[in-house]
């Protein structure tokens, strides 16, 4: 599963303002003593900061700048009520202060009262439409309320003001990312991926907006497209594993499962004690998914382990250890680690739609469907839920199958064939089920012809999880050069798939003999009983055993035992060898 997007501005709210620190050393009694202060500020240590600005007012309590300083020194340090407060209190002394309007606005987008913060730039910007400040923080409220049509055009009004500040070139890289995010969730791909694009006209190779461009690709489908993008992540060392990261994933997408497997190894090998430690823990994850790709089971187990160990069960392990139960059909374990996961975090993407997938599959569909559209909630138009639900919606629609067919063989019989099918689901535990058949069999040499047709209607019931009671039955209706005749036919079985990796069918079966014409002439009737079993296994080996007792009207009877071993070629199972 391509996990959905995450919002992105808070990376850079607060971070906007601290140039803004600069201004306030125009208050030049004092700017020999705060200097180390402001220092402090710009390069991001707030908590000394503000223990240097308290110690400042201790001796000048009445001076606006370090009580200014101090009100940011708190609220980026952790402490936006305080701030808030901080300047509420200025504002009463000041309430003309423009650069105290400035920051008691910017404290609001601290407190996250997007809404407040809105109706409070409006204002700042009435008073002063070219502040830079004011129409910068106006842009990031607007971005913050998903308002990025707005946020776009206040943005480049602050470039105007100050062409290239590297501060709203930031916050303009992140509005691009939340606006391309909004239209990817509503599958508008095409402007999406002009906006990612254009973040890189002023920020080149810009590792996440790269990460984010690629994803996009492969969100659309547009897998060459993103293996180019990840190929292009190369700057750095660290650049360079997110790229192996990425271009393994890509290399699954498309079936490679060595390739990607091999990628993945050699991000694990880039890896050193500088690497960040996200980005560690991508390359793990993306290391026993690729050994999960490639059936290595064991090893995948291994690693898991011992990523439990150093780190204890954290969300992404189990998620991890639940995917590796869903390939190894440990279906229940797997459901265990999904709700352990939706213990912590409630709205985790992996633990909602990874659980519909695990309940689907023992044949809980009522709450596989409840998973994915709680997934859907969360995540509104994602496409992997959707994608779910829509495949889950098709095992419930009423399907006809049409199967015509033509057999001879070397006694110059011959036959056609038209077999249709009908299943019209009523629930996620019954179906109704029909049938016709139409069989026009002759052999030209003893210039014989037979027709059949026959009608069946049944249904099947799930009563318990992959335990189904199969019943239909009908007339079939014999038409031969020198006998014509009707025989009931019926199929009963029971169709058992409870035991991990093991099918079984016991069943009851009543037909007419329609090999050739001259058996339909002798109006041969067989019961059938039978039983099939699968056995499959993790390594693409599998046994299946067929017994059949068969009796006949003319007193016959047959014992009939096929077994073969068999081995997938292809996880599709459409190459098999027996």
């Amino acid at each position: 599963m391509i996990k959905p997007f995450q919002p992105y501005l808070h990376k850079v709210l607060n971070k906007t303002f601290v140039t803004l620190i600069v201004l306030l050393a125009t208050h030049y009694s004092y700017s020999q003593n705060m200097n180390p202060g402001f220092e402090l500020l710009e390069m991001g240590d707030f908590k000394e900061a503000k223990t240097f600005f308290k110690d400042i007012l201790k001796d000048y309590p009445d001076n606006k700048t370090a009580q200014l300083c101090l009100g940011r020194a708190t609220g980026l340090s952790g402490n936006p009520d305080e701030a808030t407060a901080i300047f509420e209190g200025l504002l009463e002394q000041y309430p003309q202060d423009f650069e105290i309007k400035l920051n008691y606005a910017e404290s609001l987008l601290w407190n996250k009262k997007y809404i407040d913060a809105k109706s409070y730039y409006q204002g700042l910007l009435k008073e002063n439409d070219q502040s830079f400040p004011a129409v910068l923080g106006y842009a990031n409220t607007l971005s913050n309320l998903k308002e990025y049509p707005q946020a776009q055009d206040y943005i480049n009004r602050a470039l105007v003001i100050d062409p290239g500040n590297p501060n709203a070139l930031t916050s303009k890289k992140y509005i691009n990312l939340g606006y391309s995010n909004q239209l990817v969730q509503a599958q508008n791909f095409k402007p999406a991926v002009q906006l990612l694009k254009d973040n890189l006209i002023f920020l080149e190779y810009d590792t996440e907006t790269l990460q984010v461009l690629a994803n996009t690709y492969l969100i659309a489908t547009q897998v060459d497209s993103a293996l180019i993008t990840y190929e292009k992540i190369n700057r750095t060392k660290t650049d360079s594993i997110i790229s192996f990261n990425g271009i393994s994933l890509v290399q699954h997408l498309q079936g490679k499962e060595k390739t990607a497997l091999r990628f993945s190894e050699k991000a694990m090998s880039t890896l050193n004690t500088t690497t960040p430690k996200n980005i560690e823990q991508q390359s793990v994850e993306r290391n026993i998914q690729a050994l999960i790709w490639n059936s290595k089971y064991k090893e995948a187990e291994t690693l898991i382990n011992s990523q439990i160990e150093r780190f204890g069960t954290e969300n992404w392990l189990l998620a991890l250890r639940a995917t590796l139960n869903i390939y190894k059909s440990n279906f229940k374990k797997s459901i265990n680690d999904y709700n352990q996961i939706l213990a912590t975090e409630s709205t985790s993407f992996d633990g909602n739609l990874g659980k519909s997938n695990a309940q689907k599959a023992i044949g809980n569909y009522k709450a596989a469907y409840t998973s994915a559209n709680r997934t859907l909630e969360i995540y509104k138009d994602q496409k992997d839920a959707l994608q779910f639900i829509k495949t889950l919606d098709q095992q419930f629609t009423p399907v006809t199958t049409v199967k015509p067919s033509y057999s001879f063989d070397n006694g110059d019989n011959e036959a056609y064939n038209l077999d249709v099918n009908l299943i019209v689901p009523v629930s996620t535990k019954l179906s109704l089920l029909g049938n016709y058949n139409y069989r026009d069999t002759f052999n030209d040499q003893l210039s014989s012809q037979a027709m059949t047709q026959l009608f069946q209607i049944g249904a099947a019931y799930e009563f318990l999880p992959n335990i189904k009671l199969k019943g239909i039955a009908g007339i079939n209706s014999i038409n031969a050069d020198n006998n014509n005749y009707e025989e009931l036919t019926t199929d009963i079985s029971l169709q058992i798939k409870y035991i991990k990796l093991q099918s079984i069918d016991i069943g009851f079966k009543r037909n007419v003999e329609s090999f050739n014409t001259a058996l339909l002439e002798r109006q041969l009737v067989q019961s059938n009983f039978y039983v099939n079993y699968n056995l499959s296994t993790n390594f693409n080996l599998g046994w299946f055993t067929q017994y059949f007792y068969t009796s006949q009207n003319d007193g016959n009877s047959r014992n009939l035992l096929f077994t073969s071993l068999y081995y997938n070629f292809l996880k599709n199972h459409h190459l098999k060898l027996d």
